[in-house]
């Protein structure tokens, strides 16, 4: 029994596997380029072996995504653990930041992974996907709570699209500013900017006027795509 082995056993030792095989992902795909890199390669530098890169991970191209299954677990606690009195507009803004955490466990893999999804077409395509899934869970559980409005599911989509955008906004300008855990709670608070453009704000008119809110998301959809290709 190899120590690897032993370690992947407990839940500790699982993320630490993994955590060695993200780190050797995002080295190689650095030092050797994306098509020049294979699972052995990964495996090797993170001294385990083929068969356990595949409990982790589908392919390479998975290898250096963070770890969306937990931060999508995390996102239902907070929901599942919420008083039932507080308000929606603190519950979601409480459950998107927890997502930040997936990339200040090391700041280094996560400022690597930033440079390499830019500019490899597979790994931009892998994080598109893992979008989805953040803003499909959001709106799933807003549309559970807006039950009682005939527009909560419209209200659940437009939340969830705004969350997901004002996240990916910050965490981005974070990563090109350095990647700084010491910065990151200033890019918090630029996210939490996003509070009253969402159409559950508490200050919101009774019926929300959802074409300005589209209005609002589209400029911040358009700072986003200027974020991502500056010049």
């Amino acid at each position: 029994m190899t120590t690897s082995t032993r370690r992947g056993r407990s839940a500790e030792g699982r993320a630490e596997v993994r955590r060695r095989l993200v780190a050797a992902a995002a080295r190689l795909f650095t030092e050797r380029g994306y098509d020049d890199t294979t699972v052995d390669d990964i495996a090797a530098a993170a001294e385990v072996g083929r068969r356990t890169f595949f409990r982790y991970f589908h392919g390479k191209e998975d290898a250096l995504s963070p770890d969306h299954e937990r931060g999508l677990a995390r996102i239902s606690e907070v929901f599942d653990d919420a008083h039932p009195g507080e308000p929606l507009p603190s519950l979601v803004l409480r459950a998107a930041e927890t997502v930040f955490d997936l990339y200040t466990d090391d700041p280094d893999v996560a400022r690597l992974r930033f440079a390499l999804v830019g500019s490899v077409p597979a790994l931009r395509d892998r994080e598109a996907a893992s979008v989805h899934h953040y803003r499909r869970l959001f709106t799933r559980e807003l549309t559970a709570r807006l039950t009682g409005r005939t527009d909560g599911e419209l209200v659940a989509a437009v939340t969830a699209a705004a969350l997901v955008a004002a996240h990916n906004q910050a965490l981005r300008r974070w990563l090109a500013d350095g990647a700084r855990p010491a910065d990151l709670a200033t890019w918090v608070a630029h996210f939490r900017k996003v509070a009253p453009m969402l159409p559950l704000a508490e200050n919101r008119p009774a019926e929300p006027d959802l074409e300005s809110v589209t209005r609002r998301l589209e400029r911040a959809a358009q700072a986003l795509e200027r974020d991502r290709h500056p010049g």
